[in-house]
Order: structure tokens, then C-alpha cells, then sequence
């Protein structure tokens, strides 16, 4: 319980940073993120506990990575990161899950996610700010990578890449679970 009120508390003293960074009233950024007033007052007063597609909105609005509003102060200049050290950020009802492993830092940071995905399970996304690539790395399994409409297979052993300020859905297919690699590639930040 303890863990959990502490990452609210970083979440919103970063969201709240950033609203100030950005110059943006609660009531404004609300309406870019379409995410209610009432929901960012609870978030910055640690109060909220917003979905990953919250998370996503407000990321993208205020120009910084999920994990920048998400995580405190990197403390050592090597961060190794273990998936089991790091809560998923969406689970889907039939055990599908995405987890941010880390944010690389530098100008334009990079986002580096570990999913897996169950056959027939999807997660559709939003499109994100203009300059955002995603890569997908499938490790294991298959999977459908659907973007503005139009179905593209990934198997095992192979890398898709999209630019995505566009509609996109990430589907398990085949017969077991897939697993992939997702990096999500910032553009840089103003100067």
C-alpha cells in the first residue's frame, strides 16, 4: 500500500511539473488530453489512479514519456530493470499485459515496453503526438499489428516499425501467447 501512495505521489508531482513546464491550466490541459478537470485536480493531489490510456493522453500532450511522469529520479548512471520489479500499466481479461521497462533519456527519449499478448486479445491505442515511431520486436508467438485499418502479420523473429499518429491495435494471434519488445521513439523536446 505504502509503494502504491508513493507512486501516486511521484506521479503527481511529475504531472504536475509538466503541466507547469508546458504552461498549461488544468482546464486546458484537460481539454487537449480529454481527460476531465476533476481527474487531474485528484492526480495532482495523489488522489487519482488514472488508466494507461490516461497515462498515454497526457504523456503525449504535455510532450514527455509515460515513464517521465511515471518514475522519480534515476539514482545510478546504470539502471538494470527486472520485469518483475515493474507493475503492467494495462492487463487485458485474458492475461495479456504491457510494461514499461524504462526511459531512455537524452533529447528524444525512447520508451522501452515488454508486452505479451494472448491469441485473439487486442489492445487498440490512441494516436500519439506527430513524430512518434513504435518499433515491435516479436520474440515469441504472433501477432497482428493493425494500422489505420490494415491488418500486418509480426511472427517470432521479426520487427515492424510505424509511425504512430495514427490509429493503431496491437493483437495476439496463433495459437500460445505472443511476446514482444515495443519501443516507443520520443521526437525531441524543445530546445
Amino acid at each position: 500500500m505504502a509503494e502504491t501512495e508513493e507512486a501516486l505521489r511521484t506521479l503527481a508531482r511529475n504531472v504536475r511539473a509538466a503541466r507547469i513546464r508546458a504552461g498549461l491550466s488544468l482546464d486546458e490541459l484537460g481539454r487537449r488530453a480529454k481527460v476531465s478537470k476533476g481527474a487531474l485536480v485528484a492526480l495532482e493531489r495523489a488522489q487519482g489512479n488514472p488508466n494507461f490510456a490516461t497515462l498515454v493522453r497526457l504523456a503525449d500532450t504535455l510532450g514527455a514519456s509515460v515513464s517521465a511522469l511515471t518514475e522519480g529520479r534515476p539514482e545510478q548512471r546504470v539502471r538494470v530493470v527486472s520485469a518483475d520489479a515493474v507493475v503492467p500499466l494495462w492487463r487485458g481479461e485474458r492475461g495479456s499485459e504491457a510494461r514499461l521497462m524504462l526511459t531512455t533519456g537524452g533529447p528524444a527519449a525512447t520508451e522501452v515496453w515488454r508486452w505479451t499478448l494472448e491469441p485473439g486479445e487486442e489492445y487498440p491505442s490512441h494516436p500519439h503526438q506527430a513524430g512518434v515511431t513504435e518499433t515491435v520486436s516479436v520474440t515469441a508467438g504472433e501477432m497482428v499489428l493493425v494500422v489505420d485499418g490494415i491488418d500486418h502479420p509480426v511472427g517470432a523473429g521479426q520487427t515492424a516499425t510505424f509511425d504512430a499518429d495514427h490509429p493503431h491495435t496491437y493483437r495476439g494471434s496463433g495459437s500460445g501467447t505472443c511476446h514482444l519488445i515495443m519501443t516507443v521513439h520520443l521526437p525531441p523536446g524543445p530546445a
